[in-house]
């Protein structure tokens, strides 16, 4: 009998072409757990995500959904998943979902964070990471820019690729600029995020940290809607998809 299962995934998105499978190349993160599954069914499965993760973006708490109908317990089949997939995805958890369970659909909450390492010395073991800036950010600024992000607002000016047909309003929940010694990180948590979303944030608060911008901008940007005024595309690697709530 067909089960349907909700997992918890992590990966380290960094030789990876992101979440979604692409026909053109085998190095995706839904990819590798597509071939795999396929395998231990023994006829192709799709493995549901609740979000697209960008080329080299990682996480901590993907959440995934997979209908099988192979008779094994939950430890087998993580025991054989984990053994057959790169050392870098790892299924961490799995248990039985209800039928309806979707986890993109039934996804209501998302916590990102953007890890940004300020300081001019090295970072050897977490260079992959995190992102570095050497000159010092102004963590207050940062945090009053932040606060007028929160709440429900037209994020086009925080999207990569606005399309006409679909809405560009989202409600941000939390956003935190939290320093610990010489790591910035940039916590946020919303009901969905477009193109790019948390990276441009993130660009656009590291912008007020340098002093280029004030804080009080974040407003206009949010009211004009333009994606040209607000800031950088911090890297992929210093985002992580922390985790997502049903």
């Amino acid at each position: 009998m067909e089960k349907n299962y909700k997992m918890t995934i992590e990966y380290d998105g960094t030789r990876y072409k992101g979440w979604q499978s692409q026909k053109s190349t085998d190095v995706t993160i839904q990819g590798k757990l597509n071939h795999v599954f396929s395998e231990l069914e023994g006829k192709n499965v799709q493995v549901q995500g609740s979000g697209r993760t960008d080329a080299g973006v990682h996480a901590l708490g993907q959440v995934a959904n997979v209908r099988l109908s192979v008779e094994k317990t939950i430890p087998e089949i993580l025991e054989y998943v984990n053994q057959y997939l790169p050392e870098d995805i790892g299924v961490i958890e799995m248990k039985e979902a209800s039928e309806r369970f979707h986890a993109r659909l039934s996804a209501v909450k998302k916590t990102y964070c953007y890890r940004i390492y300020n300081s001019n010395l090295p970072n050897v073991f977490e260079r992959k990471w995190m992102c570095q800036i050497e000159e010092p950010l102004d963590v207050a600024a940062m945090e009053e820019g932040a606060k007028y992000l929160e709440g429900t607002h037209d994020f086009s000016a925080f999207c990569r690729h606005v399309q006409k047909k679909k809405s560009t309003v989202r409600t941000i929940f939390k956003l935190q600029v939290v320093k610990k010694g010489k790591e910035i990180d940039i916590l946020v948590t919303g009901n969905g995020f477009l193109h790019n979303m948390v990276r441009i944030i993130a660009g656009t608060l590291v912008e007020i940290g340098q002093g280029s911008r004030k804080p009080l901008e974040i407003v206009e940007l949010l009211e004009g809607g333009v994606r040209a005024k607000s800031g950088i595309t911090m890297p992929a690697k210093g985002l992580i998809l922390l985790g997502v709530e049903y």
